[in-house]
């Protein structure tokens, strides 16, 4: 790993980034003029924004995970799937980018819209794809300004028709040097990393795998979240090779429910061979249509939440895939309204 050798910039105090506005009161949001939904969000005195205090409150956190549209017609429709899911009470909501960057402005602006409609924790994934580190530092500045202070820190994937990661002109080579650059630059902020219960795709030798990760963790990072997996003993055994590394900072799950048969052969191409569980082919194969197929999907699911949550897992995230409906199904199977019921 490289090491980082920028000067340090003196960090501003924001106490908004680590402390929401104190306050106890129900506050309704309409998070579009456009878009006729709003929602309720209980407010509580002295709440921190920062994803690794909400991970040392509560036993269990739930998240959402969305990307932000190519085009503006979808951004309508994603506020109002937000809007949606709002009364599940999230412990905070994640933001992507696109392979190579390409949503960055996008993912920005709506970083932000949530940050300032609603007071739920935001956190915005920041790749070093395509960006030297003036332009990283930039990025990072705006985030400060408007008081995002939860990162998730990637080294991204390649841009479209590029197979391999081509380290930017006085950029980022490594995740892990991303990391110890926030660190260094913006210590208010928490950062968040990536973890691969399966394997990654680029790294065949699984003890490499995760020297990497642990070199993240060493370099600052205060979370992990894992890539989508289907069998929970993947998980599990991927815990255990962290702890055997020292790797001690919070595991939050990655969970995605199928919901069609196109859906889980894409999954299977994006996540870099994802482990697909014969049971849950044979499963697939069985439903008429792509309505039962989502309803395989969120039963699958939702077992696999079950356990986790009988194993003690430190968080859930949801890959909500911009939709709604398969994460309220399963809050309904899982026999909740909300995370409250599941975090404490």
């Amino acid at each position: 790993m490289k090491k980082d050798t920028g000067h340090s910039l003196p960090a501003p105090e924001l106490p908004h980034c680590r402390t929401a506005e104190k306050r106890v009161k129900r506050r309704i949001y309409r998070l579009s003029t456009d878009v006729l939904t709003s929602f309720i969000i209980f407010t509580e005195s002295g709440i921190s924004m920062l994803v690794k205090d909400l991970l040392a409150r509560h036993k269990t956190t739930f998240s959402f995970e969305f990307f932000p549209p190519r085009e503006d017609a979808g951004a309508d429709r994603l506020i109002a799937t937000i809007a949606n899911l709002m009364p599940l009470a999230p412990s905070y909501v994640s933001v992507t980018y696109g392979a190579g960057g390409t949503t960055r402005h996008r993912t920005h602006d709506l970083v932000v819209r949530i940050k300032k409609e609603t007071d739920i924790p935001v956190v915005s994934h920041l790749t070093c794809v395509g960006s030297s580190k003036q332009e990283m530092h930039g990025i990072l500045e705006k985030y400060r300004e408007a008081g995002i202070c939860n990162i998730l820190a990637l080294r991204g994937d390649p841009p479209k028709g590029m197979t391999d990661f081509v380290q930017p002109e006085d950029g980022f080579d490594h995740a892990a040097d991303l990391v110890a650059y926030i660190k260094k630059h913006f210590p208010e902020m928490c950062v968040g990393v990536a973890g691969f219960p399966e394997g990654h795709p680029a790294t065949p030798n699984r003890l490499q795998e995760i020297d990497y990760l642990k070199a993240k963790v060493d370099a600052g990072a205060d979370f992990i979240v894992t890539q989508l997996f289907f069998d929970n003993r993947d998980f599990y055994d991927y815990c255990e090779r962290c702890e055997l590394a020292g790797i001690q900072v919070p595991n939050i799950a990655g969970i995605m429910p199928v919901t069609t048969r196109n859906g889980l052969i894409r999954t299977a191409e994006l996540a870099g061979g994802a482990h697909i569980p014969a049971r849950l082919l044979k499963a697939v194969s069985r439903a008429e249509n792509d309505e039962y197929v989502e309803k395989v999907g969120i039963h699958w699911a939702t077992e696999q939440i079950r356990d986790l949550l009988d194993h003690d897992v430190r968080g859930v995230q949801f890959f909500t895939l911009n939709c709604s409906t398969a994460t309220q199904e399963i809050y309904k199977s899982l026999g909740v309204s909300n995370s409250r019921q599941l975090r404490n």
